[in-house]
């Protein structure tokens, strides 16, 4: 070919081919490119939620519950006031009661008769009662005289420089230094939890009166008196003052004091005790929680994760996990998930084969279409093109009918679910539906005939539309099959179940004509099944009618079957609950 000749033109079908071919590809690399793009969200979804068991909101939330539910009642037990002033009471109450006996030692062994006529302390023999009697209490013990000085202190010890002040050193601190910041915290926890209440403060001043403590000076007037105070550390005092007197006669002031170490070292130790006990509930409260998270925030997480498995793969390898064997909510809650993915995958594959149906059935008269017109454009023969021309229409019906009914059958499912349920009475609507194919028989056609009991109640919950669009469906196959002049029967009774809610309503609807082959009474419900009478026109019928019925039927918790009858011809059995 030489390069002046001209390049013929390409047909117009080739360039169509070609044309699908790019469209087909560029559908097939979107698709791809989708369901590329669902997976990687599906993928960061699912990575995005796995989160380890401590970052949980859940296992949160209740290990804080129950720490606090356990928490509150501690904090109040440690909150021991209550017990304290009973400690400190008691204590009170013992030196009182020393107070008391030394006091009338001292007024017996340590007064005598002055020049003046009244009665006066010695001093010597009150410093050798006060060793002796205080020798193993561990209290102080000052003695005012009347006029207020301070006559003697169990503290000081005569020597042959004078006195000298006993004072007992604290024993060598060999305490950690992370225990020692223990304790610090604890005396401050002490402090906030016992309020802010201020103890008058004790002041050792270097020469000591009566006048220095309240006590004391109660005391020289006759009354006894005690006082609580607390140094600049915090630590207590308990002071208790007595008047020492013989014959009814005040000769001098007695006051014990006791540091209140003992005092705070038992309820230091009652709260050590509340504390442990509480480390040791927290401890099994944090496991118990942690098991109880796990056993509910655990579970949860994992179906969460196989839910978006499930909705980011396109195959039907990914199940929910089954706990139903745990006979509680999350086992309610894996076999309610398991349930829903089944049934969505049954309904995908439905709508996979409804599909994949659809195409095949609408192949069918496209081709024969595309024949027609393709060789009515070449044929020249006018009978022929006339011929040509009547199997377009009929392909054009037969598609037009096709596409009707699958639109019925498409929207079906979508209206069965958002219809309303009303009281449907089948006694009247098969009436109804007989007088109609009543008016419209033709001659040579077959004749209908009704039984029902007329004192039966025949009323259903459901879609008068739907449930009426069945029994046509099933009329009207039964009339196709029918013979000249044939009976079509209908019949409906209600048949008693053990309750009043376990009745049902069956209605039948039976020809007189070649009845069903037998392998074939349930393959008849399949979509696009056809298994016409003889001398019918081909795609008078989409094969569509008793799949539609089936669905309906079912729907409305109803069963329907076929069944050849043994006089001859088909039965067609519907179940329903009864209203």
């Amino acid at each position: 070919m030489s390069p002046d000749t001209p390049v013929p033109p390409r047909s117009s079908r080739s360039r169509r081919a070609r044309a699908r071919a790019q469209a087909a590809l560029d559908r097939s690399s979107a698709t791809a490119h989708g369901v590329a793009e669902r997976h990687a969200r599906a993928s960061a979804a699912v990575g995005h939620r796995r989160r380890p068991a401590w970052r949980s909101p859940l296992t949160r939330r209740i290990l804080i519950l129950n720490v606090m539910v356990l928490a509150i009642p501690v904090l109040g037990l440690l909150h021991l006031d209550q017990y304290r002033m009973s400690l400190i009471n008691s204590e009170l109450a013992a030196l009182q009661t020393q107070a008391d006996t030394l006091a009338s030692a001292l007024g017996t062994a340590a007064v005598r008769d002055g020049a003046d006529g009244k009665q006066e302390l010695i001093p010597d023999t009150a410093r050798q009662l006060l060793r002796v009697g205080l020798s193993t209490t561990g209290a102080r013990a000052r003695v005012f005289g009347r006029d207020g000085t301070l006559v003697a202190d169990s503290s000081l010890l005569a020597g042959p420089l004078g006195q000298v002040q006993v004072v007992e050193l604290p024993p060598p601190d060999h305490t950690p230094s992370y225990l020692i910041w223990i304790e610090d915290l604890y005396r401050t926890i002490r402090q906030l939890l016992e309020g802010k209440r201020q103890l008058p403060l004790y002041i050792e001043v270097p020469e000591q009166t009566a006048a220095s403590y309240e006590e004391a000076a109660s005391a020289l007037q006759g009354e006894h008196a005690s006082r609580i105070r607390a140094d600049s550390t915090g630590r207590l005092f308990l002071s208790v003052a007595v008047p020492v007197q013989r014959y009814r006669q005040v000769v001098a002031a007695l006051m014990l004091t006791k540091d209140g170490s003992s005092v705070d070292k038992a309820v230091q130790d009652r709260r050590r005790d509340v504390l442990l006990v509480f480390g040791v509930a927290l401890g099994v409260t944090i496991l118990l929680s942690l098991y109880l998270a796990r056993t509910i925030a655990t579970p949860i997480r994992r179906l969460a994760d196989a839910a978006d498995r499930v909705r980011g793969t396109s195959g039907r390898s990914e199940n929910i996990p089954d706990w139903s064997n745990r006979k509680d909510e999350i086992g309610d809650l894996s076999g309610a998930l398991r349930e829903m993915t089944q049934a969505l995958h049954a309904r995908m594959e439905a709508i996979e084969g409804f599909a994949a149906d659809v195409a095949h059935e609408i192949k069918n008269p496209l081709t024969s279409l595309r024949s027609a017109v393709e060789t009515v454009a070449r044929v020249e023969d006018p009978d022929q093109q006339k011929k040509l021309m009547g199997i377009i229409v009929d392909d054009v019906q037969r598609l037009d009918r096709l596409i009707s009914d699958i639109s019925d059958a498409s929207r079906l499912d979508a209206e069965l679910a958002r219809g309303t349920s009303e009281e449907v009475d089948l006694k009247r609507l098969l009436e109804a539906l007989v007088e109609v194919q009543r008016a419209g028989i033709e001659a040579g056609g077959p004749s209908y005939r009704l039984e029902i009991d007329p004192r039966e109640d025949l009323r259903v919950e459901g879609i008068e539309g739907r449930l009426g669009q069945v029994f046509r469906n099933l009329i009207a196959n039964a009339t196709s099959f029918s013979p000249p002049r044939g009976t079509i029967h209908l019949a409906a009774r209600r048949e008693r179940g053990r309750g009043r809610n376990d009745d049902t309503i069956v209605v039948t609807v039976a020809d007189e004509g070649p009845g069903i082959p037998p392998d074939k009474l349930d393959d008849i419900f399949d979509r696009f099944y056809s298994e016409r009478p003889k001398g019918e026109k081909f795609g008078t019928h989409s094969g569509l009618g008793l799949s539609i019925s089936r669905q309906i039927v079912e729907a409305h918790g109803g069963v329907i079957y076929a069944e050849n009858r043994s006089e001859g011809g088909a039965r067609f059995t519907v179940t329903l609950p009864a209203g």
